[in-house]
């Protein structure tokens, strides 16, 4: 198994990289299963490569590093980016480009 930040997202609709403790993480999370998609979760407090993960995140521009999230192997960004995507009513569109969802 490839466990490169390219590894980890490949071939996957939703990616969501997450604490388990974090408020903002659940709550992303819970977004987008309310729509009826099923992310691929990697909460980062529970990955032996945690490290190496959280630098390449922090690489794409990221001050903090979860929640994190790709659609479509397409970096999206945190809570903030993906809330607005929602309020503009890009969300879904992404959602369904990404075959994350059907409908």
């Amino acid at each position: 198994m490839d466990t490169t930040l390219a590894g980890l997202v490949r071939d996957k609709p939703v990616v969501i990289f997450s604490r388990s403790s974090c408020c903002m993480s659940h709550t992303v999370k819970s977004l987008i299963l309310s729509y009826g998609a099923n992310p691929t979760v990697y909460e980062l407090d529970q990955m032996p490569n945690k490290n190496q993960i959280e630098r390449a995140l922090v690489q794409l521009g990221r001050r903090e590093v979860v929640p994190t999230v790709f659609i479509g192997q397409k970096y999206i960004g945190g809570a903030n980016e993906l809330m607005s995507h929602q309020v503009r009513g890009t969300l879904v569109p992404l959602l369904r480009e990404a075959r994350a969802i059907w409908v």
